[in-house]
């Protein structure tokens, strides 16, 4: 508080001793700060989980204590100890260009660029009082300090670290002026030289990285795609691709002390920014084609790598899989089954020695019946062969050789009957997108089905059996754990779900008058059958009202409301479903769109002479059977757009 009073003298003539003091205050009180509850842990208002018993007195003055920590991070102390030195030591960029092209003439061009402002930039040694990267370092080791200290005043600090004076996008600006690619060799060399991760100067990084992280994690695609301001849409292009090089880099010469805290604080704030970004990227474009590959890995050495149990492979895998084209990671998921399938002693050669399932399935009771028979066993038999008997409408057995073949006809029609929005169990958004119902409860044993449902739609996807389900990504990001996140935002994704409401609460945010005139307050009504019933977003919400200084927090709370307090429980039975067959480690391989991908195949024409080049025939069939040949000949001749859907009902007609 003084300092505030006299930063003209304090902070302006002598930052550096003040930086000093303070940080080693806060790192004083931080040896005391822990992570979880205990016997032997307190609980400070402040500090969270305290080591230490809270004196009875501290209660009445925390508003007085709050108000003056509240002053290190405004505007008048953040300018003269971190902007000040921001503007001193920043050498402006030339240009903001993304990274480099497939075009020769765009890399020359951004090879020059480089080279400039290389020459440009004066040579310091790392760790000495003279370089930036070391002065700026000292200041961001404040308020890293502050923000592992100040545990329940977090999200305040980043909040205004974000949106005070531009003071992130200035320390964007210094980073980038820091070398090619934002000083990428700096840093890799860096860490190599500091094994222990814990060199000041990362500091600045880790700042920078928790500090954009909570910046993208509430801007919205106006924000972002529209506005770009003060951040334009390259400086997320050449930023992502820094991260997504200092990462793969970094894993890959084992540099991250990976069991330190210092360096687990720095690949957690790195690794957290750049799935961010890249899922931002994911859910709406705004990097070029190929730019998240890592274009020098080998994809035969990197698989011969995770064959062998390389670490650092399986942690690239594991960390980053977006490094390596999707279609690669698919025959990885399909190695990893049927490797399981091989464990297990599931394959189809084993399963031919009386292992095998056989299910009795009636056409009139195709759900009824397959939910009988199929709901109860347990995982591995489900994984397993399950072979099909149909029987007809006059109660006879069909005819017909389950080579797969009936088993996926069954698990076809299971799936267009279980998903049809006139069961209730799914309903579709405006876009034709399927998401749990939330008013699938008036159907007895619903949550048994839903659960029921994701086995079947998991025995798919097991199996490679693609099938036409198009789910609302909000949902699949669900299914995929990343909801679980603390820093998953619900407003990104809630188009998927209902554009009206992202586009009403999109205005709320930006609304420039009060929003008070509104009238709103912290509940929703919905109709339920009929009947209107309200749902406070809080407790005591329906007397809440919104205004100006809690409308973030309301639009926050009715995304979640709409896409996870309304399908809560069918969502977790679907999802346990689901992952009874598949391995969620095995999910972590795709973003929320290939997984749809993965479920529902690829949106391409029908390559109808690779498919024949690729298919086992059985029954007297062969590729030059005259039957084989006049159905792919049919199906390009007369319907050339459509030949997905005629070679299908031409094989069922087979």
């Amino acid at each position: 508080h003084l300092a505030y009073i006299q930063r003209s003298v304090v902070i302006e003539n002598d930052p550096y001793i003040f930086t000093v003091v303070i940080t080693s205050l806060m790192s004083s009180c931080q040896s005391y700060v822990v992570s979880k509850q205990s016997n032997l842990t307190h609980w400070h208002p402040v500090l969270g989980w305290f080591s230490q018993r809270m004196d009875s007195g501290v209660q009445e003055c925390l508003g007085h204590v709050k108000s003056q920590l509240y002053l290190l991070w405004s505007q008048p102390m953040v300018s003269p100890l971190l902007g000040s030195l921001l503007d001193e030591v920043t050498i402006p960029v030339i240009d903001n260009q993304p990274p480099p092209s497939s075009n020769f003439l765009r890399r020359a061009i951004d090879a020059r660029i480089n080279r400039v402002n290389t020459a440009k930039q004066p040579r310091y040694k790392i760790g000495t009082p003279d370089c930036p990267l070391t002065r700026v370092g000292k200041v961001c080791a404040l308020y890293f300090t502050a923000l592992n200290t100040l545990t329940q005043l977090r999200l305040d600090i980043l909040t205004g670290l974000c949106y005070q004076d531009s003071i992130l996008y200035r320390l964007w600006k210094f980073l980038e002026s820091l070398g090619p690619n934002c000083g990428l060799k700096l840093f890799l060399d860096s860490l190599a030289d500091n094994s222990k991760n814990c060199s000041p100067e990362f500091n600045t990084l880790i700042l920078f990285c928790d500090c954009m992280t909570h910046y993208v994690t509430i801007l919205d695609d106006i924000e972002m795609y529209e506005q770009q301001n003060p951040f334009k849409l390259n400086d997320f292009i050449t930023m992502s691709n820094f991260l997504n090089q200092f990462l793969y880099k970094g894993i890959l010469n084992n540099l991250f002390d990976m069991k330190g805290t210092s360096g687990s604080n720095l690949f957690h704030a790195l690794h957290t920014l750049l799935m961010v970004l890249y899922r931002r990227d994911s859910r709406r474009s705004y990097c070029p084609n190929n730019h998240w590959l890592v274009k020098e890995i080998r994809i035969s050495s990197f698989i011969n790598d995770l064959d062998k149990g390389k670490k650092t492979t399986q942690l690239l895998l594991a960390k980053m899989p977006h490094i390596i084209p999707h279609t690669e990671r698919v025959q990885l998921f399909r190695k990893f089954v049927a490797n399981e399938k091989t464990v297990l002693g599931l394959t189809e050669s084993a399963c031919a020695a009386g292992t095998s399932t056989l299910i009795t399935i009636h056409r009139s009771r195709i759900v009824e019946d397959g939910y009988r028979q199929l709901a109860l066993l347990p995982p591995q038999a489900l994984k397993g062969v399950i072979r099909v008997r149909f029987i007809n409408e006059q109660g006879l057995d069909e005819a017909g050789i389950d080579q797969d073949g009936v088993f996926k006809e069954f698990l076809e029609e299971t799936i267009k009957r279980v998903f049809d929005p006139s069961l209730n169990l799914f309903k579709a958004t405006s876009e034709e997108r399927l998401y749990p119902s939330p008013t699938s409860h008036i159907q007895d044993n619903h949550l048994q089905l839903f659960e029921f449902v994701g086995r079947v739609l998991g025995k798919a996807v097991y199996e490679g059996i693609v099938v036409d389900v198009p789910f609302a990504s909000f949902f699949l990001s669900q299914v995929l754990g990343q909801t679980q996140e603390a820093l998953y935002s619900c407003i990104d994704e809630l188009p998927s779900l209902d554009r009206d409401l992202y586009r009403s609460l999109t205005y709320i945010k930006h609304l420039e008058t009060d929003v008070s005139d509104l009238d709103l307050t912290f509940s929703t009504d919905h109709d339920v059958m009929g009947r209107v019933l309200t749902h406070e977003l809080v407790p005591g919400g329906r007397m809440l009202p919104v205004n100006d200084h809690n409308k973030i927090n309301y639009i926050h709370l009715m995304a979640h409301f709409r896409m996870h307090i309304q399908i809560k429980e069918q969502t977790a039975a679907f999802i346990r479903g689901f992952r009874s067959i598949i391995n969620l480690d095995w999910l972590s391989l795709f973003s929320t769109p290939e997984l749809q991908r993965l479920i529902s195949g690829d949106n391409v024409p029908l390559d109808m002479t690779d498919l024949r080049r690729h298919t086992q025939y059985y029954g007297g069939f062969h590729d030059s059977h005259r039957v084989v040949c006049g159905c792919g000949t049919y199906s390009r001749k007369i319907f050339p757009k459509k030949n997905v859907v005629c070679f299908k009902v031409c094989y069922e007609l087979l």
